[in-house]
């Protein structure tokens, strides 16, 4: 073993007969390292994009989310659920009531959806830091305050610090419908525009509109109860642990979500277009591998001489077939940490001086790609590279042995 190691290594390096043979194991090379280099950037740039969507999740989504799975709402003091408010990891609990609602301001008019929320729900989320206008107070002594999507505020037409309220109108609960007089069975509420915030994501900056808890009670018809239990844990503090916890105190009646279960439907579509990706790019690396087969055909034949020689020594077919079969890896692993290397350094490079731009600045949430090196992807790119190269000239050092050392 350790022989035919030696030899693979003094004919990858050495110089060969032919020029031509040099050029070519060169190309092998290069070729695994520019496939590896496209992979490595390739896996970091939809793990930025990843970090960049849950960066923008996170700044409206609360690490832990308590939903039921029957109903629409629940009694926030039933059952076990107080004993959640205990929990030594848990920094904040907000009550939500969420429900879809009509809003009009003078002559405009669009569906949206109302979020009820309690008064500590700016210290559990970072609404502070998207507000694009105003300063995030439910209301004070006088009035109520609502606070807009900057998509829903621009249908309206509306700014924060606007004199007039806006009208919110709901369906009351548990009543028909009087085709005679329809604005019977509506409730109506109103509140001050507070401010406008942009989270970069439509569903939110689109639909949404925050008001007080108590409002979103009176408009939809409810005294205590809540369509969701928004959780800020302490830091430091691991949130699957918590998780499960909770899990363990609500029992099957609650859903307990963390921010990735909460926008699963879209970290899915970036995973699955991730591992897509990394798919069509190891099929590219099987076709490069294609120019190592054709490296180690023809350094056989430059090797007739050399092979002759070590039969003369009493090397058998075996060992020589295994000096070329580490030939080819050899190749194969050299391109991989090169291409591993320089793919690392690219990626570097992004981060810092953002090379590669998205397009004209302030177009989108970033100027440039966003990148994120994750070690678990260079491992399982590296065990790749590593596993086409094994498998793409195994079958291929035996054909060519079988023929040109028989």
């Amino acid at each position: 073993m350790k022989l035919s190691l030696y030899i693979a290594k003094r004919y990858l390096f050495s110089k060969k007969t032919h020029n031509a043979i040099n050029i070519i194991s060169s190309i092998a090379i290069c070729g695994v390292a520019v496939a590896t280099i496209a992979t490595v950037c390739t896996m970091s740039v939809f793990n930025g994009f990843q970090g960049l969507v849950s960066g923008m999740f996170g700044s409206f989504d609360p690490e832990l989310k308590i939903t039921p799975v029957k109903g629409k709402v629940f009694d926030p003091t039933d059952g076990k659920l107080p004993e959640i408010y205990m929990l030594p990891e848990i920094e904040h609990v907000s009550e939500v009531l969420e429900d879809n609602a009509f809003i009009r301001y003078r002559d405009r008019q669009v569906p949206a959806i109302v979020k009820g929320v309690s008064e500590n729900f700016a210290e559990s989320t970072h609404m502070q830091d998207i507000l694009l206008d105003g300063e995030f107070k439910l209301q004070d002594e006088i009035n109520k305050y609502a606070f807009l999507g900057i998509g829903l505020a621009n249908n309206l037409n509306v700014n924060a610090g606007f004199i007039y309220p806006m009208d919110i109108y709901a369906i009351k609960r548990k009543s028909q419908v009087n085709l005679a007089n329809p604005a019977s069975s509506l409730n109506r509420e109103y509140a001050y525009i507070g401010g406008v915030f942009r989270v970069n994501q439509a569903v939110y900056d689109e639909n949404y509109l925050i008001v007080p808890i108590d409002l979103a009670r009176q408009l939809f018809n409810y005294e205590k109860e809540v369509s969701a239990l928004e959780i800020k844990l302490k830091t430091k503090t691991t949130i699957d642990r918590v998780q499960k916890n909770i899990r363990e105190i609500v029992g099957n009646d609650y859903y307990v979500k963390n921010r990735y279960e909460q926008q699963e439907a879209a970290f899915k579509m970036i995973n699955v277009e991730k591992w897509m990706t990394f798919l069509i790019l190891c099929f590219i690396l099987l076709i490069v591998a294609f120019n190592i087969i054709g490296s180690l055909s023809i350094l056989m034949v430059d090797k007739q001489s050399d092979i002759i020689t070590l039969r003369n020594l009493g090397a058998d077919n075996r060992l020589i077939s295994r000096i070329f079969l580490f030939e080819g890896w050899l190749i194969s692993v050299v391109g991989a940490v090169a291409g591993i290397i320089l793919g690392v350094l690219v990626c570097l490079g992004q981060q810092h001086f953002g090379w590669l731009q998205l397009g004209e600045q302030g177009t989108f949430a970033v100027n440039a790609y966003p990148v994120v090196v994750a070690f678990s992807d260079l491992a399982l790119i590296m065990f790749s590279v590593l596993t086409i190269g094994f498998l793409s000239v195994l079958y291929p050092v035996r054909y060519l042995s079988k023929k040109w050392l028989n």
